[in-house]
């Protein structure tokens, strides 16, 4: 028979992480292993941090006309240093902006205009298609328009694919080249990562941000994904306004019925 301190005696656990002063009990002696910190504190901590974060970078993007908006709404001190630093932004863009509109450019002056050029800074092309009827290469000529008129401090070309790159098939049109220090650093085939006929600027900040040519907290950048969040909120609101009412009117309908009943 073994010795009392040898034996092994089954103490009832219903759970080991309540907070009873049985388990306690059973801590104490190490029966059952420490109780681990509750994630809690630190969950509420996280969503604390989260929105100073936020109230600190509330005037982030904004353009001067909506920081003049927002006198009576913000101390006066914090609205000066956002028009200070915005102005800053400003002057410094206006000095870099050197381009400020497509390049078209022809097989000859390829490596003058892209390849050399892109030790100055990074250089888009796109390849275009020479058929009509490529829906996405129509659209990426047009977002390229709007690209290089939003960020003059940075060159975009274009040049008709098979004029650059002999026998380049046309489904791989349109076709985006982005050149660093004389070499290719990024390339996409079509837009069928980047969003389809669907694609928009969003999709070209994220490029640019991508590849290094802008900071993710570019003002132009902030701003264009705070407009886009604004408006899908104010979509989904009036998606439940307008959800609320069918359910508002289907009510009446039932009760219509039923005063026939």
């Amino acid at each position: 028979m073994a010795a009392p301190t040898d034996q092994r005696i089954a103490v009832p656990i219903d759970d080991p992480n309540a907070d009873t002063e049985w388990n306690e009990i059973l801590r104490k002696h190490g029966v059952i292993p420490e109780k681990p910190p509750s994630p809690t504190p630190m969950i509420e901590e996280a969503i604390l941090e989260g929105r100073r974060i936020a109230h600190e970078n509330r005037l982030e993007g904004k353009e001067l006309d909506e920081l003049d908006a927002l006198e009576d709404e913000e101390d006066e001190a914090f609205l000066e240093q956002y028009r200070q630093k915005r102005m800053q932004e400003l002057n410094k863009l206006t000095k870099k902006s050197i381009h400020g509109s497509v390049y078209p450019i022809s097989k000859p002056e390829y490596s003058r205009e892209v390849t050399e050029a892109s030790n100055n800074g990074p250089v888009f092309v796109n390849l275009t298609s020479s058929l009509g009827t490529n829906v996405e290469s129509r659209v990426l000529t047009e977002l390229w328009k709007q690209a290089a008129k939003e960020y003059g401090d940075i060159k975009f070309c274009e040049i008709r694919a098979e004029k650059a790159i002999e026998n380049y098939p046309d489904r791989n049109c349109p076709t985006i080249l982005v050149y660093k220090n004389g070499d290719i650093v990024k390339q996409v085939v079509t837009l069928v990562t980047v969003g389809g006929v669907r694609m928009s600027m969003l999709d070209i900040d994220n490029l640019l941000v991508e590849v290094g040519a802008v900071s993710e907290k570019d003002m132009r950048v902030v701003k264009r994904k705070r407009d886009a969040e604004e408006a899908r909120e104010e979509q989904l609101m009036g998606k439940g306004i307008k959800s609320g009412n069918l359910r508002h009117a289907t009510a009446e309908d039932d009760d219509d019925d039923d005063d026939w009943d």
